[in-house]
């Protein structure tokens, strides 16, 4: 018995059977065929042949009743030759956009010369861009008397003063309501819950 052969080994020798006899076969024949010539196992024969159908390497074609299936070696060297030609297309296309990006890059890089006059700007860029910064850590400094976030601070401190005032209207609401349901006095209320004898609106 001989040594196994790979999926690979098995296309490759199936597709040197459509090539050396270059006709048409069943399904049948190739799986006589396939042992005897090239020592592939009829029982894989099929699954070989259906992966070259949907790799396009091979043709299958339904005639009445019956699957014929053919590969012609021409149609290799064609196919390759078209593989050839849309990968040198790509390529042709590949360098002129290379040449675009070059051109456009040298088109870019004109009047940016390195000179004295764009050195002595680019330092003076940096130094106003530090004086920015600078003064931006400053302003930081000052925000607290921003009058826009006063503003916001002064409308926020309304917003507390009325939800406390109204949490100790509720406070006094339900003080009042258990004193006078149970009896209670409003001191052993306030005691008893932890509420301050000068507790008030703000």
């Amino acid at each position: 018995m001989g040594p196994r052969l790979t999926v690979e080994e098995k296309r490759k020798r199936m597709m040197e059977i459509f090539h050396d006899s270059q006709e048409p076969f069943l399904l049948k024949e190739l799986e006589k065929i396939g042992p005897k010539q090239k020592g592939i196992v009829a029982q894989t024969v099929k699954d070989i042949v259906q992966s070259l159908v949907d790799d396009g390497m091979c043709h299958c074609e339904k005639i009445g009743t019956s699957n014929y299936y053919w590969a012609f070696p021409s149609e290799s060297a064609i196919k390759r030759q078209n593989r050839l030609k849309a990968l040198e297309k790509d390529v042709e296309q590949m360098e002129a956009k290379k040449r675009e990006l070059t051109d456009n890059i040298e088109r870019a890089q004109l009047g940016r010369e390195q000179t004295d006059e764009r050195t002595s700007l680019n330092e003076e860029l940096a130094e106003i861009e530090t004086q920015w910064n600078a003064q931006q850590t400053e302003l930081q400094a000052f925000k607290e008397c921003d009058p826009a976030l006063m503003k916001q601070k002064r409308d926020e401190a309304v917003v507390a003063r009325d939800a406390a005032n109204r949490w100790t209207d509720n406070i006094f609401i339900m003080q009042s309501w258990a004193c006078e349901k149970f009896g209670m006095d409003s001191a052993a209320f306030g005691k008893h819950f932890g509420i301050p004898e000068d507790m008030d609106n703000v």
